[in-house]
């Protein structure tokens, strides 16, 4: 046992040279790039896309929300597929499902066509997102991973700083339409590249059995939940005959969907996972800094555009201190994590920053000195970029690999699903808020001129505003209106950040292991096959055990290419 256990892993140790690691993952690396472009690309031009195709502030959080939403509820489906089914075909799929929804979106004619493709996208996203890390998982250890993964967060930020000011320069030069365009060659490259760059092991399942009730419970308990509550208080009153079945099929349809968990062969959320302490802690924590990072991103865009009156372009060049901070934390953190294997005191230091960003962030004003605006989101960049990445390296370190897909992406599913909700929460306080201050501040004014006219009559019609066509007098009033009520957006994200860092305290110092999740999963295969060979074929040594087993069935897992490894080491190994 010993002696092939060792044969084993002269061959298959994770000895490769970071070259050869960065080969194994390229095609990763651009697929990733592509979702987090083609998001942030989109972003700065958001308000002008809305007001473009005369959407609402409801509508504006929708076009978000409608994406985040199917990322949400596709991500444990696909985590759950990793587990069953060819994992590189799964990543390849997402990544054409999500270039096909992108393209789309360009031709878009109106607000409810751009939110239906949206739904398309995020269903991509959803894949790329879980597939990637999961892919990363069975390469590279948790030890090591957080050198790779700091390079990874790297170039996702690359994708977040640059995606806006690109956005922003598109936007200005060519018309919002062609964001929806840039993604494509980088998507074309990246299916290449994981054609010929990736190999990893296939999954053992031979049955595949899909939790469909579970899909569709969760699909239909988020969604009313998220429409109960991004058009209460607007569409109709909360305490109307709509809200209150909203409310009802939504809390029943959740409670079904857990119930459900428990019965189901193959849970998309297996409710044993709750059992470990790190993984209910970590989706405690990712709840709360989903909202964080998900408001920056949605808020901010609409803060400089809409309170400071500044262009697209100008957004996306203000926003560069936030990413700074998210990306500089990331990588630099990363490396850390990976050389000395100590995680804990970076995460409570991120989550205590996380929190002092937000609480700073409540207290913006339309005039708040840029400087200070600067500082703000710098550190709830740096306090995010320090506790994302690691939030879901714990969780891959302190789970059985054969429930990795799953616990990976649940952390994620988690952290997107409070994300959602949490933006739809804040879009609808923000519209509410905004509407106030502007009666308020509308309630002494006379207009003097017919532009004020047609512009409080356009106010009024609930539409976003484009900010720069307003005449200076009322341009003031919306400013400082929009201004007041992104900062109020903020306070809900306050007592989260405090459950964050209550939830890391929390979670247990369990030292980084060194080897990954497809080296554990080998072990584990030869020790089930020399036990079953030796019982069935009463070989005489462990070695011919294991030779008789991979003749008579293909023990993907102990003799798999993994990795970048060739057929001609395996055999070796053999």
């Amino acid at each position: 046992m010993t002696a092939v256990t060792a044969s084993h892993h002269t061959h298959h140790s994770p000895q490769r040279t970071p070259r050869e690691v960065f080969t194994a993952i390229s095609g990763l690396i651009v697929g990733m790039f592509v979702a987090v472009l083609s998001g942030t690309v989109v972003s700065t031009s958001m308000p002008v896309i809305i007001a473009d195709l005369g959407g609402t502030q409801s509508q504006y959080t929708w076009v978000i929300t409608a994406s985040l939403l199917a990322t949400a509820v596709s991500t444990p489906i696909w985590g759950k597929l990793a587990d069953l089914v060819d994992r590189k075909i799964l990543i390849q799929l997402s990544l054409i499902l999500f270039t096909v929804g992108t393209v789309i979106a360009g031709f878009s004619t109106d607000t409810n066509m751009l939110i239906a493709v949206r739904v398309i996208q995020g269903i991509g996203v959803g894949g790329l997102m879980s597939l990637v890390m999961i892919a990363v998982a069975l390469i590279i250890s948790p030890r090591e991973r957080g050198k790779y993964m700091g390079v990874v967060g790297g170039i996702m930020a690359l994708g977040t700083i640059g995606g806006p000011l690109l956005g922003g320069l598109i936007t200005d030069w060519w018309g919002w339409r062609a964001n929806f365009f840039v993604g494509v060659p980088f998507a074309i490259v990246a299916l290449v590249l994981l054609q010929f760059t990736l190999h990893l092991p296939k999954p053992q399942r031979a049955k595949v059995s899909i939790d469909y009730l579970g899909i569709v419970l969760l699909a239909v308990g988020v969604s009313t939940l998220l429409i109960w509550v991004s058009m209460g208080g607007s569409q109709f009153a909360w305490d109307s005959g709509t809200s209150w079945m909203l409310g009802v099929v939504s809390i029943a349809a959740i409670i079904a969907f857990v119930t459900v968990e428990f019965f189901v062969a193959e849970p998309i959320v297996p409710m044993s996972l709750f059992r470990n302490r790190t993984f209910t802690l970590s989706v405690l924590a990712s709840i709360a800094i989903g909202v964080s990072m998900f408001a920056t991103s949605v808020f901010l865009a609409q803060y400089f555009q809409l309170a400071r009156g500044a262009t697209p372009t100008e957004s996306g060049l203000m926003t560069i201190p936030m990413i700074v901070g998210q990306m500089g934390a990331s990588i630099v953190i990363g490396q850390l994590v990976s050389r000395f294997g100590k995680w804990k005191g970076w995460m409570l230091t991120g989550s205590v920053l996380t929190l002092i960003g937000v609480t700073l962030m409540s207290t913006l004003r339309y005039d708040t000195a840029f400087s200070l605006v600067a500082v703000y989101m710098f550190v709830l960049g740096a306090g995010l970029g320090m506790v994302m990445q690691n939030l879901t390296l714990i969780v891959q370190n302190d789970t059985p690999p054969t429930q990795l897909g799953a616990a990976s992406s649940n952390v994620n599913f988690f952290r997107t699903i409070a994300g959602t909700i949490g933006v739809t929460v804040m879009g609808s306080m923000l519209a509410t808020k905004v509407t106030d201050y502007m009666t308020d501040a509308l309630t002494g004014f006379t207009p003097s001129s017919q532009a004020e006219i047609d512009a409080l009559k356009a106010l009024g019609s609930g539409d976003v505003p484009k900010v720069s066509a307003l005449p200076d007098s009322i341009r003031a009033l919306v400013e400082s209106a929009y201004g007041h009520g992104i900062a109020d957006v903020f306070v809900i994200a306050i007592p989260l950040a405090v459950l964050a860092i209550i939830a890391i305290a929390f979670v247990k110092n369990k030292p980084l292991s060194t080897k990954t999740a497809a080296e554990h999963l080998r072990e584990q295969a030869e020790e089930s096959a020399i036990g079953v060979a030796e019982a069935e074929v009463g070989a005489s040594t462990p070695t011919e055990a294991i030779r008789l087993q991979a003749e008579g069935a293909d023990a993907s897992v102990s003799t798999g290419r993994v990795g970048i490894l060739t057929d001609d080491d395996a055999e070796r190994g053999r």
